[in-house]
């Protein structure tokens, strides 16, 4: 995660820029764009202000507007460094209300994850494998097994235990090379012959971790609903596109 840091100095020269234009450009800058600008930079602080509100840091808004205000005149009533210390002060405060946020909601998603698996593995159509990505096989494929250094085409949909869908391929199926896959999709696939249909419940360590991806947030169980549609030796039909998938 990255950390909240304050570049006051830059934005302090920028708004003095501004300000010596202002008498100059006054005149020529049409009203609509004038206040477009002033929009533009209302929303932004807005939006952090709600955020920060989020992680229990709040502001007085007339006093926020007012420190804007001064800084457009350049008659700020505080000194850069005061202002660059106050700011960083803040910053430590926000970054760890953020990391202990971060951590409630991974803990919530990894009792989650625990309890969907468990579940998951109490049906007797379910294999664990040893490593604890979990099969259950909707149909039996026919055609060849995929080994680690194989290029497989499929089919799939990818959902988190509420049931969200994360990711689908629709009716386009996704060609990428097996060893480029997160390890528990790629243990998954390799259960499968051309042509078959599973269904693969794959644990957080075995998929995006403590970190998540996109949407799928930190310790969260993955399941993919998947077929393998083609199985490919390495070098053969590589003239067609590769698509990524569960990297």
């Amino acid at each position: 995660m990255k950390s909240i840091q304050f570049k006051f100095k830059t934005l302090t020269l920028a708004l003095s820029g501004v300000c010596l234009s202002l008498s100059v450009a006054a005149a020529d800058a049409p009203a609509d764009e004038s206040y477009a600008l002033g929009a533009s930079v209302g929303s932004y602080v807005s939006n952090q202000l709600y955020q920060h509100a989020e992680l229990g840091e709040n502001a007085e808004v007339a006093k926020v507007i007012e420190g804007f205000v001064d800084a457009l005149k350049n008659q700020s009533k505080l000194s850069d460094d005061v202002i660059v210390g106050l700011l960083n002060d803040r910053a430590e405060r926000l970054n760890s209300a953020r990391d202990a946020k971060l951590a409630e909601l991974a803990a919530e998603q990894k009792a989650r994850s625990e309890a969907f698996l468990a579940s998951n593995a109490s049906n007797a159509k379910v294999t664990t494998l040893e490593s604890g990505v979990q099969l259950e096989m909707l149909s039996v494929g026919k055609g060849e097994q995929p080994k680690p250094e194989d290029v497989v085409t499929v089919k799939y949909r990818g959902t988190l235990s509420d049931g969200s869908e994360f990711e689908n391929t629709g009716d386009t199926p996704a060609r990428f090379a097996l060893m480029t896959v997160i390890p528990g999709l790629e243990q998954g696939i390799r259960q499968l012959r051309e042509g078959g249909k599973a269904k693969i419940l794959i644990p957080a360590d075995l998929a995006y971790g403590k970190d998540g991806a996109g949407v799928i947030p930190p310790e969260a169980a993955v399941m993919f609903e998947l077929e393998l549609v083609k199985v490919e030796q390495p070098g053969k039909g590589d003239h067609g596109a590769m698509m990524g998938m569960g990297h």
